[in-house]
C-alpha cells in the first residue's frame, strides 16, 4: 500500500438526486444552476458546521464524511427538512429532491478520496431511501440512538449490491422530533479538501458531456437506461411488480436451454405464489428468450417496475449463475449477485436468489406463502431435467409433442414418485389428448389424468399447478362445481398465476356465469400481456354467450392473428358470426375451420364441450351447423 493510504472509522453520508435525468433532459441549464446554489448555500454549509468534508461532487452525487454518526445525521435532518423550505415555490416537476444514506465503516483513504466497504454501504443505502427521505445503517443507529430524540423505523435486513452479508436499515423519521434539529444556515467557506472547485467544476463538465458512468464510484449514475413510466405499455400495478427474463444460457450448447428456462419458471412459480406483488406470466417474459433487449424496453412492454435478469452456466457438475435484480425506474440495480455451486445445490440455489428478490423488493412473506416456497419441488436432479423437456414439449399443443411430454412425465415421475409437479405434467399430458380429442378412449384418458392429478394434491396440496389441471379435468368430465372450487384454490394459492385464471374463467363461462369470467380473463391478460392465442378465444367465447357479438368477434380476432392455425378460434370465431346472422362471414370461418382440420365434425367437437346448460351447447352447435360445418 502506498504512503499516502490509510484506514480510519468514518461516518460516511451519500446522496444523490431523485430523477436527475429527467431533470437534465428537460432543462440542463436550470437544474445545473439550482443543484449550484442548493449545495453553496445549504449543503457544503451544514457539512461544514458538522465539522464533515465534501469528498466528491459530481452531476447529481455527494459524498461527505463526518467524525461522528451524530453529525452525519443531524446534518442529513438539516438538509432535508430544508430543502422542503427551498422547494415550496418551485413546481412539483422541476423539485430536487435528495435520498440519503449513512454508515459508520472502515475506509480506506487515499489523498483527499475515500472507499471500502463502509462508502459502498452508504450508498446503497442511499438508494433504499425514500425521496426526501434518510437510511441508516444499524452501526449508525446504535451510535444516536440514545443522543437524538428521534424515531426510526426498522426495515429489517436488506441484502445490497456487492456486500456479503444483509445490512440492518433504519428510516429516519422526519416528523416534529427532527424538525426541532434544524437550524439557521450559516454559510460558511466549506471544507471540501485541497483543491475541491476544480474537482466540482470536473464534475459538472463529466454530467454534462455525459461521461460521468466512467468514474469508478457507480452508485452514482442508473445501471441501466431508466424507463418512462409516460410510454409504459400499461399502467403500473399498486404494488411492487417485476418481470422474470429467461435465464442466458452461457454454456455454449442449445441442448442445455433447459437449465436456465427451469431456473427461471421455478423463480417465477414462487414469486407468483405471494399477494403482495404483481408477478409477469412466463408465456410473457418468454418471448424475450435469446434477444438482445433492454431492461427498459421491457418494462415498458410489460407495465412492471422492476425486472430480473441472469445467466447460467454449466460445466460438468459445476454451475456458474449470475442474477441481478433492476429498478427499471431509476435505472439501479437493486440487487446483484454471482453464484459457484455444485449443480446438487440447484434446487436451493433457487429457494436463496428468490430469498434475495423478496428482500430487495421489500415484501413480507407470511409463514404460509414462506411453506409453498419448496412446493411441489423435485428431490432428483435428472427427474426435474426430465419434467422440465415434458413441460416444453406439451407447451406446443400438437398430438406428437403431447405424445412425447407425457413420456418424459412418466419418467420423471417413475425416477421421483414423490415428485409432485411431474405428476401434474402427466395430468396434463392426458387432459390435452381429451380437450382436442386426440385420443379414442376419453373415458380411460380422462381417469388417468384425475389419477395424475389427485396424486400431484396427495404430495403437496398447496400446489397450485395441481389445482389447476383437477380443475380442467372436472370440467372436461362436466363436473362444473367441482372445477370451479379447484380452479378458485388454484388461484387463491397463486394469485398471478395467469393460466389458471384464465382456465377459471373458461369453466365459469361453461358453467354459467360468462360476466365473472370476463373479467377474470382480462385480469389473466394482463399478468400476461404477450398471452397464449387461446386468451383472446376464451373471452371471445365468454363475449358471445352473453350476446356481445361484436366484443367477441375482435377478441377472437386477436387470437387468430396470434396463432392462425389453431383450431378452436376459427370455431368460436364461425359461432360467433353465424349468431350474429353475419351468415357470409359465418361461412368464411367454416371454411378456414376445415382447412386446419378437414376432418372436422360436430359430433367430434361436441364431445369436447362442457356447457352445464344443454339448451346453451344445442343453440352453439346450431349456430355451426348453421355455417355448413359437417355433423
Amino acid at each position: 500500500m502506498a504512503k499516502n493510504v490509510q484506514r480510519r472509522l468514518a461516518a460516511i453520508l451519500a446522496a444523490d438526486v431523485v430523477g436527475y435525468s429527467r431533470l437534465i433532459v428537460e432543462d440542463e441549464a436550470g437544474t445545473l444552476e439550482a443543484l449550484r446554489a442548493h449545495r453553496e448555500k445549504l449543503i457544503e454549509p451544514k457539512i461544514a458546521e458538522h465539522e464533515g468534508r465534501v469528498v466528491k461532487l459530481m452531476g447529481d452525487g455527494l459524498l461527505a464524511e463526518f467524525p461522528s454518526a451524530v453529525e452525519a445525521v443531524q446534518c442529513a435532518i438539516e438538509i432535508q427538512h430544508t430543502m422542503v423550505e427551498r422547494n415550496a415555490d418551485v413546481p412539483e416537476e422541476r423539485r430536487i429532491t435528495y435520498r440519503i444514506g449513512i454508515n459508520i465503516g472502515d475506509i480506506v483513504v487515499e489523498g483527499d478520496d475515500i472507499y471500502g466497504d463502509g462508502v459502498n454501504i452508504a450508498a446503497r443505502l442511499e438508494g433504499l431511501a425514500d425521496p426526501g427521505g434518510i437510511c441508516i445503517s444499524r452501526s449508525v443507529h446504535t451510535q444516536i440512538a440514545d443522543k437524538l430524540d428521534l424515531e426510526f423505523e426498522d426495515l429489517g435486513e436488506q441484502q445490497v449490491k456487492n456486500i456479503a452479508k444483509p445490512v440492518m436499515v433504519y428510516r429516519v423519521a422526519l416528523d416534529e422530533k427532527a424538525a426541532a434539529l434544524v437550524t439557521p444556515v450559516t454559510v460558511t467557506p466549506p471544507t471540501t479538501g485541497r483543491g475541491r472547485w476544480p474537482q466540482i467544476a470536473a464534475g459538472l463538465v463529466l454530467s454534462l458531456v455525459g461521461v460521468a458512468g466512467l468514474v469508478w464510484w457507480q452508485p452514482w449514475a442508473p445501471d441501466v437506461e431508466p424507463a418512462s413510466v409516460e410510454r409504459m405499455a400499461f399502467p403500473l400495478p399498486d404494488k411492487p411488480s417485476i418481470a422474470v427474463l429467461p435465464f442466458d444460457n452461457l454454456s455454449g450448447n442449445p441442448e442445455q436451454d433447459w437449465l436456465g428456462d427451469g431456473l427461471t419458471e421455478n423463480i417465477i412459480a414462487v414469486l407468483s405464489t405471494s399477494p403482495n406483488l404483481f408477478v409477469i406470466a412466463r408465456n410473457s417474459t418468454f418471448t424475450y428468450k435469446g434477444k438482445a433487449v433492454k431492461v427498459q424496453q421491457v418494462a415498458e412492454e410489460l407495465g412492471v417496475r422492476h425486472v430480473l435478469e441472469g445467466s447460467v452456466q454449466r460445466t460438468g457438475d459445476k454451475l456458474r449463475i449470475t442474477a441481478k435484480l433492476v429498478d427499471a425506474l431509476t435505472g439501479r440495480h437493486l440487487w446483484a449477485e454471482r453464484y459457484d455451486r455444485n449443480l446438487e445445490d440447484l434446487f436451493a440455489l433457487q429457494d436463496e436468489i428468490t430469498h434475495a428478490i423478496i428482500t430487495a423488493l421489500q415484501v413480507k412473506l407470511t409463514q404460509g406463502e414462506q411453506v409453498r416456497i419448496g412446493s411441489g419441488r423435485a428431490t432428483n436432479f435428472e427427474a426435474w431435467e426430465l419434467e422440465q423437456r415434458s413441460l416444453h414439449l406439451f407447451q406446443r399443443f400438437t398430438r406428437e409433442n403431447n405424445t412425447r411430454a407425457r413420456q418424459l412425465a412418466e419418467s420423471s415421475v417413475d425416477l421421483d414418485p414423490n415428485y409432485a409437479l411431474a405428476w401434474v405434467r402427466l395430468a396434463w399430458t392426458h387432459a390435452l389428448d381429451v380437450r382436442y380429442a386426440w385420443v379414442e378412449d376419453r373415458v380411460g384418458a380422462l381417469s388417468s389424468a384425475t389419477e395424475a392429478a389427485q396424486k400431484a394434491l396427495a404430495l403437496d396440496e398447496t400446489l397450485p399447478d395441481a389445482h389447476a389441471a383437477l380443475g380442467f379435468i372436472h370440467t372436461l368430465k362436466r363436473e362444473h362445481e367441482e372445477a370451479v372450487a379447484d380452479m378458485r384454490n388454484a388461484v387463491a394459492l397463486d394469485p398471478n398465476h395467469a393460466t389458471a385464471m384464465a382456465l377459471l374463467a373458461v369453466s365459469l363461462t361453461f358453467s354459467g356465469s360468462p360476466e365473472e369470467a370476463i373479467t377474470l380473463i382480462k385480469k389473466a391478460m394482463r399478468l400476461s400481456p404477450y398471452y397464449p392465442a387461446w386468451y383472446p378465444a376464451a373471452l371471445g367465447r365468454a363475449y358471445r354467450v352473453t350476446g356481445q357479438f361484436d366484443e367477441a368477434i375482435a377478441a377472437i380476432k386477436k387470437s387468430i392473428e396470434r396463432n392462425p392455425d389453431l383450431l378452436f378460434p376459427h370455431v368460436e370465431l364461425t359461432a360467433a358470426y353465424s349468431e350474429a346472422d353475419r351468415s357470409v362471414e359465418a361461412r368464411t370461418a367454416a371454411g378456414e375451420v376445415l382447412r386446419i382440420d378437414p376432418k372436422f365434425t360436430l359430433s367430434r367437437w361436441a364431445k369436447t364441450l362442457a356447457y352445464r346448460d344443454s339448451g346453451e351447447q344445442e343453440q352453439y352447435l346450431a349456430a355451426l351447423r348453421k355455417a355448413g360445418l359437417p355433423e
